[in-house]
């Protein structure tokens, strides 16, 4: 259903999960030995196990949601666990960002809190809707 504000904010979190892969979160560098020099090094979702585990069940997890439109409790109770994944997955990129010598963020350090932003506003959109039924529940 296209139409349902929370399948937009649930596309967000897909699109952005997808461009993570592509773009850096942070640039910096990585120290090879003690005698060498720092090698430019970006950290990306692909960068990680951890990270390509968790953005992928992000991608699947958001692809996923949007499909479950007639199971709108379902629907909330995934939205939370999107949004722990993805506050997991921001947790991630910092640590991996304080392993880099001289970290720069990004531009593209956005799309981790646009998933959580996606995930978050489908959630209160969902329950909006909830609500809004068993109001007109009570009418009839």
């Amino acid at each position: 259903m296209i139409q349902r504000r929370q399948t937009l904010w649930l596309l967000l979190s897909t699109v952005a999960a997808i461009l993570s892969f592509l773009f850096p979160f942070v640039v910096g560098g990585e120290v090879q030995g003690k005698t060498s020099s720092p090698v430019t090094l970006r950290v990306d979702a692909g960068r990680d196990f951890f990270l390509v585990i968790l953005t992928g069940a992000s991608i699947i997890l958001s692809t996923v949601i949007i499909f479950l439109f007639k199971n709108r409790k379902q629907q909330m109770q995934l939205c939370l666990i999107g949004l722990l994944l993805s506050v997991l997955l921001i947790v991630l990129y910092i640590l991996q960002m304080n392993k880099l010598v001289k970290p720069t963020l990004a531009l593209s350090c956005i799309l981790p809190f646009a998933i959580a932003t996606g995930y978050f506003m489908a959630f209160r959109n969902i329950r909006r809707d909830e609500k809004l039924i068993k109001t007109l529940d009570k009418l009839r």
